[in-house]
């Protein structure tokens, strides 16, 4: 396993067109690869950012038809990369999977992962989102042995539950994953502040490629894919535009960040009392 490598992220701003945004996430990892990434990273759907359920299951197919998944394979093993796709929608029985995939250099499929927690929630905007009467959610976290680096993955709203990255950190990841496709208005309030977090607390590296812009079907998302390392640093970070972003990933930094503060090691188990008269 390398000491260092270098990573990157896709930043999108994928539509309703799945073959305009599998060309654009194709051309993505080509232009990620010819800077010199070892490891490339999408956003969270990748192939479809489309709030109408009816729309939705009008255009998506099973993870074995499924054409971005196809061409990513393709293209990592052309390249001879390891891709990450951040995720995509995949029919799954009545509902649909948010998936992840981590490709490796020859284009097979090391691991998957489908989003555990689901974004249920009434913004102050007005903004209504309820991810659960349309997908299914994940039940596994996954750690993935590669030959770069142990990678977690995660999806979007999972960054805001560290028990799952101090979990991941605990199975042995050193890099974690939260692609995303964030709303402007949380994002503005919380996406570097988290990112931050979860690295700072697991001693890690957090790898997050976002969607960024307003989409066809409405919305607007914040954008800012970002590379942080252990000890919180902001080696990479993206706009709102479409675009790839860079960095080195120093293995050695996780052991050192580690070392510095072993909060992993330091973790007792406790209980909650809870006391007072609230009368």
């Amino acid at each position: 396993m390398p000491e260092q490598f270098v990573a990157a992220c896709v930043q999108m701003r994928s539509g309703r067109d799945p073959a305009v945004n599998r060309d654009a996430a194709v051309a993505g990892v080509r232009e990620a690869a010819s800077r010199g990434a070892h490891y490339v990273q999408t956003p969270e759907m990748t192939s479809l950012v489309e709030r109408s359920r009816e729309r939705l299951f009008a255009v998506v197919t099973d993870e074995a038809s499924d054409p971005t998944l196809s061409a990513l394979r393709q293209t990592a093993s052309e390249l001879g990369v390891w891709v990450q796709i951040g995720s995509i929608a995949v029919r799954n029985s009545d509902k649909i999977a948010n998936r992840a995939y981590l490709i490796g250099p020859d284009g097979g499929v090391v691991a998957s992962y489908d989003k555990l927690h689901l974004f249920d929630v009434d913004l102050p905007s007005g903004e209504s989102w309820r991810e659960s009467s349309t997908y299914t959610g994940g039940g596994c976290a996954v750690v993935a042995e590669t030959a770069l680096a142990a990678v977690g993955l995660t999806i979007c709203y999972d960054v805001r539950f560290a028990a799952l990255y101090r979990a991941l950190a605990e199975a042995g990841a050193v890099m974690l994953t939260a692609p995303a496709c964030f709303t402007r208005q949380t994002g503005e309030a919380h996406w570097s502040v988290l990112q931050r977090a979860r690295a700072i607390e697991t001693g890690s590296f957090m790898v997050s490629a976002a969607q960024g812009g307003v989409h066809e079907d409405g919305r607007e998302t914040y954008g800012h894919s970002m590379i942080v390392d252990p000890w919180g640093r902001v080696l990479a970070e993206a706009g709102t535009e479409p675009g790839v972003i860079l960095a080195e990933i120093d293995l050695s930094l996780v052991a050192d960040a580690r070392a510095r503060i072993p909060a992993l090691r330091h973790a007792r188990p406790f209980t909650v009392e809870r006391v007072g008269d609230r009368s």
